[in-house]
C-alpha cells in the first residue's frame, strides 16, 4: 500500500475519495444534467430534495451543490466549482458560515427549526447564497414540518434549503411540493467495480476482478458501503486483495458452487447436495447465506428462462453464464418457482433455528425431495391421458437417500364430483384431480353459475366467487325474512353501507345471469346464518356434556373445559397411501369431511 505518511493521520477510503465536483460524482449522471441545465438557463429552484439509499450521495451531492451556488471564482452559479476559493474548501471541510448542516436524527424538534427560520432573513455574510442542509429531514416531527412550511415556500432570495432523505414517503406531501426532488439511483455494479479498481491503484495496492465484484455486489449499489468494504479487504489482505479473502471476509459461499449445489437439488441428488452443504459451512460460510445465495441463483435462473438476454451481467463470469444457461433450458418454470418459494420459506427458518445449519440441511432435503415430483399441470395432464387410472411416474424418493422404505398413511376425503375414484388411488393421483376441480371452478369469475337454492348456498356462492367481504356481511348481519331463487327479502341487524343492496344484486347478475330482487324488510326474520351456527355449536356442546364417558372424563379432571365438538375423521373410508417423500410436495391432503364419530377438544 502507498504510504501515507508518519505524521499524516490515516482517512477511510469512504472520506478520502468523497466527490469533490459533479465530475467525480460517479453513477448520478441524470441529475447532474438536469442541475446543469438550470443553472445554465437561471432556473435554480429555491429548495431541493435528495433521496435515495444509504451512500449513494446524498450528502456529498449537497454540498457539491453548495460549492456550485457560491463558487467566487465565477460571477454566478456554475456546474464546474473550482475546489481552491475560500468558499470551495470551506463547505468542503464544512466550516463555512453560511453553509449550515444539520442532522434532523438527532435535532428532530421545533424548537431547531425556529432557529432556522428566525436566521433565514438575516443576509449570507460571505457567500453568494445562505444554504440550509438538514439530513435525514424525514426525521423532523410534524410540528417541525408544519412550522418550516412557510419559509419552505416563500424563503428570501438569498435562501436554499437543500434536504436528504433515505425515507421519501415518510415526508408530508405539503413538503414534496415545494421542493424539486432528484432520486439517487443505485450505482450499477459495473460502474462501481470499475471505480473500485481506479481506487485499487491509487491507493498502490492489487486486487483480483473477482473480488471487486463480490465487493461490487454486497454493496447493492451504494458507493460509501463499496468503500468501506474495499477499506476492510485491503486490509485483511495485507495490500493484496484476492476473491478468497473477500469471500471469507464476507463469509459467502463460492459462487461455483452454489450452482453446482443448486444443480444437485434440481437433479435430487441429496447425498452430495449436503456435502457441499457441509463443506461450505465448514470453510466459514453462513447457511444462511448460502440459502441467500441460492435463491439469488433461482431468481437468476427464472429471469434467464423468461427474458434470456438478462444473463448478460458483467458480474457473472462467462463459465457461470453457460452454466445458468443450460440450467435454465433443462429446468421448467414450475420447478424454477417451486424452488423459489421453499428456499423463501426455509430462509426464515435457517435465521430463526437454534442450529442453522442443520436447518439449512433439512430445507435442502425438503427441496431435493420435491424436485422429483412432477408439476401440478403435468401431473394432471398424466391422469388425463391415463385415464385417471394408476399414479403418474416422477414422485418418491430422491437418489443419494433412504427414503425410508414405507409408506405414510393419510386419511382423504373425496372431493365433489369424485365419489366414484376408485378405492386406493394414490395421494398423488387424488391431489391432482382435486387441482383440476379448482382450476376448472376458477376459469373466470364472470362463469354462468347455478341458481343457488337457499340463502345458505348464495352465501357460499360469495364466499366461492372470492367476494369475502359481502359474503361476511351476509352471514352475519343479514336476517332472512323469504327466500326463493331470484328474490331475496331480508332484515340487516346493523347499519350496512349505502351500495350494499346494489354490490349484492350486481355480483349475483354477474354470476348467475338473472335480475335479483331484493328488498328491504320490517319483519325480524330468522336469524343469521352466524347466530344459527353458534346455536348449532353450543347444542352439539351440551348434548357431549350429556353423555356418560364425557361426565366421567370431566370428573377425573374437575378444571378441564370443553372447547368444541368436532367430527372425527378415522371412520373415513378413503383411506390413502402417501409414497414415502411425496409428504414433502407442498401438496393438499386436507380433510374436513364430518363423520358419525365425534372428537372433543378440551
Amino acid at each position: 500500500m502507498a504510504n501515507t505518511g508518519e505524521n499524516q493521520e490515516y482517512r477511510v477510503l469512504a472520506r478520502k475519495y468523497r466527490p469533490a465536483d459533479f465530475d467525480t460524482l460517479i453513477g448520478q449522471e441524470a441529475m447532474v444534467r438536469t442541475l446543469s441545465n438550470a443553472i445554465d438557463s437561471g432556473r435554480l429552484a429555491h429548495a431541493f430534495i435528495m433521496t435515495g439509499v444509504r451512500g449513494v450521495g446524498k450528502t456529498t451531492t449537497a454540498r457539491i451543490i453548495a460549492k456550485a451556488l457560491n463558487c467566487t471564482a465565477h460571477d454566478g452559479p456554475t456546474i464546474n466549482p473550482c475546489g481552491v476559493c475560500n468558499n470551495c474548501r470551506s463547505i468542503a471541510e464544512s466550516r463555512h458560515v453560511d453553509v449550515l448542516e444539520m442532522d434532523a436524527a438527532s435535532r428532530t424538534g421545533v424548537d431547531d427549526i425556529r432557529e432556522i427560520i428566525e436566521s433565514v432573513r438575516y443576509a449570507p455574510v460571505s457567500a453568494r447564497y445562505k444554504i440550509y442542509i438538514i439530513d435525514e429531514v424525514h426525521m423532523l416531527s410534524k410540528n417541525a414540518f408544519n412550522a418550516l412550511l412557510k419559509t419552505l415556500e416563500e424563503p428570501p432570495e438569498h435562501v436554499k434549503f437543500i434536504f436528504a432523505t433515505t425515507e421519501i414517503r415518510k415526508l408530508p406531501v405539503t413538503v414534496l411540493s415545494r421542493c424539486q426532488r432528484f432520486d439517487l439511483k443505485r450505482v450499477d455494479a459495473s460502474v462501481l467495480v470499475t471505480h473500485l479498481a481506479t481506487l485499487v491503484e491509487k491507493e498502490g495496492s492489487k486486487a483480483e476482478d473477482g473480488a471487486l465484484k463480490l465487493i461490487a455486489r454486497a454493496a447493492e449499489g451504494s458507493v460509501r458501503d463499496s468503500l468501506s468494504l474495499l477499506d476492510q479487504a485491503i486490509a485483511h489482505g495485507a495490500g493484496d486483495v484476492t476473491e478468497a479473502q473477500v469471500r471469507d471476509m464476507l463469509g459467502l459461499a463460492d459462487r461455483a458452487q452454489v450452482l453446482d449445489l443448486f444443480e444437485l437439488l434440481m437433479k435430487g441428488d441429496i447425498a452430495p447436495a449436503l456435502d457441499t452443504l457441509r463443506a461450505q459451512y465448514d470453510s466459514g460460510a453462513d447457511p444462511a447465506v448460502i440459502l441467500s445465495d441460492l435463491l439469488e441463483v433461482s431468481h437468476w435462473l427464472t429471469r434467464l428462462k423468461v427474458t434470456p438476454d438478462s444473463g448478460a451481467d458483467t458480474l457473472v463470469s462467462e463459465a457461470e453464464k453457460t452454466l445458468g444457461s443450460k440450467m435454465a433450458e433443462t429446468l421448467s418454470m414450475a420447478h424454477l418457482t417451486r424452488a423459489w418459494q421453499m428456499l423463501l420459506k426455509g430462509l426464515g427458518e435457517v435465521k430463526n433455528a437454534p442450529s442453522p445449519i442443520a436447518a439449512a440441511e433439512m430445507v435442502l432435503i425438503r427441496l431435493a425431495y420435491a424436485a422429483n415430483l412432477p408439476s401440478p399441470a403435468d401431473l394432471v395432464k398424466q391422469l388425463q391421458d391415463n385415464g385417471g387410472a394408476g399414479a403418474p411416474a416422477g414422485g418418491g424418493t430422491p437418489r443419494g437417500g433412504a427414503g425410508g422404505g414405507g409408506t405414510v398413511t393419510a386419511i382423504g376425503r373425496t372431493a365433489p364430483g369424485m365419489q366414484g375414484a376408485p378405492s386406493g388411488a394414490s395421494a398423488v393421483q387424488r391431489s391432482a384431480d382435486v387441482i383440476a376441480l379448482r382450476q376448472d371452478s376458477n376459469i373466470s369469475d364472470h362463469a354462468a353459475q347455478p341458481m343457488p337454492v337457499s340463502f345458505e348456498k348464495l352465501v357460499d356462492l360469495f364466499h366461492a366467487m372470492k367476494e369475502p367481504t359481502l359474503a361476511v356481511a351476509l352471514k352475519d348481519h343479514v336476517r332472512l325474512v323469504n327466500y326463493r331463487p331470484g328474490f331475496l327479502e331480508i332484515n340487516t341487524t346493523r347499519q350496512m353501507r349505502p351500495d350494499f343492496i346494489m354490490q349484492v344484486k350486481n355480483c349475483l347478475k354477474l354470476w348467475t345471469g338473472a335480475e335479483w330482487q331484493i328488498t328491504i324488510s320490517r319483519s325480524e326474520g330468522e336469524e343469521t346464518i352466524r347466530s344459527q351456527e353458534v346455536a348449532r355449536d353450543q347444542k352439539r356442546k351440551d348434548e357431549a356434556l350429556a353423555e356418560p364417558i364425557v361426565k366421567a372424563f370431566l370428573s377425573y379432571f374437575p378444571d378441564a373445559e370443553m372447547l368444541a365438538v368436532r367430527d372425527s375423521r378415522s371412520d373415513d373410508p378413503d383411506m390413502v397411501e402417501i409414497p414415502a417423500g411425496a409428504e414433502d410436495a407442498d401438496l393438499d391432503y386436507s380433510d374436513d369431511a364430518p363423520s358419525e364419530m365425534g372428537d372433543f377438544d378440551f
